[in-house]
């Protein structure tokens, strides 16, 4: 016989999740933010002190991950210590208080968002150019007298402590020698800019062998 607390409780979550008017419904007939929303509520029965999530907003569109974000906040806000693994690093960057980056399997970062992003400086900037060949000449240009830069295809990324103001004279630089950008964008540092600092590459999708067919999937790396 149930306990005579689940009944009870099973409301107070079904509630909680707005799932109340759905609660005679076959879970089958949920939409995919439903049934992420059920999950939750069913690993909340037993009012646990923490909580492992494993990429619980992937292939969720964007209103029912910002619900589910907003869930997520509510249960740490009550005291329950959530673990998140995701491969949205937006994600990692506005619910996570601490962030370890994981790449291979090893842990090569792990602190705070604010702090992992305090490490590329205050600016990033992102020189567009016309070909590879071209930005490979900016980056020997630019390597040298300036730090935190590196090259992504036709790309050359500046990361600086300095501001936007350290672009003046890159700008120059490269005015000098007939490299002007095609295109310039600045903006402050994300966390997919600190994993491609660390990693050489963004937060890309992979792919690995399913077992025991040989199929492949996809597999992305990413924070937790």
């Amino acid at each position: 016989m149930a306990s005579p607390a689940i009944l009870p409780r099973a409301a107070e979550l079904l509630t909680r999740f707005d799932l109340i008017d759905a609660a005679d419904r076959p879970a089958r007939t949920y939409s995919g933010g439903m049934r992420r929303r059920l999950d939750i509520a069913a690993a909340l029965m037993p009012r646990p002190t923490v909580l492992f999530l494993d990429e619980p907003t992937t292939g969720l569109d964007l209103q029912s991950r910002n619900e589910l974000w907003d869930m997520i906040r509510e249960l740490v806000h009550d005291g329950t210590t959530v673990l998140l693994t995701t491969q949205y690093l937006e994600e990692a960057d506005r619910l996570a208080q601490r962030v370890a980056v994981v790449d291979g399997g090893h842990v090569i970062a792990n602190d705070s968002p604010a702090a992992l992003k305090a490490q590329l400086g205050s600016a990033v900037a992102e020189l567009g150019f016309e070909d590879e060949a071209t930005a490979e000449k900016a980056l020997a240009l630019l390597a040298s007298p300036y730090a935190g830069v590196e090259r992504e295809g036709a790309t050359v990324r500046l990361s600086t402590h300095e501001g936007p103001r350290v672009l003046i004279d890159v700008l120059r630089d490269l005015d000098g020698a007939a490299l002007a950008p095609s295109t310039l964008a600045v903006h402050e540092p994300s966390l997919d800019d600190v994993f491609l600092a660390l990693t050489g590459r963004h937060a890309e999708s992979i792919e690995v062998a399913d077992e025991p067919s040989g199929g492949k999937r996809s597999r992305r790396r990413g924070a937790a």
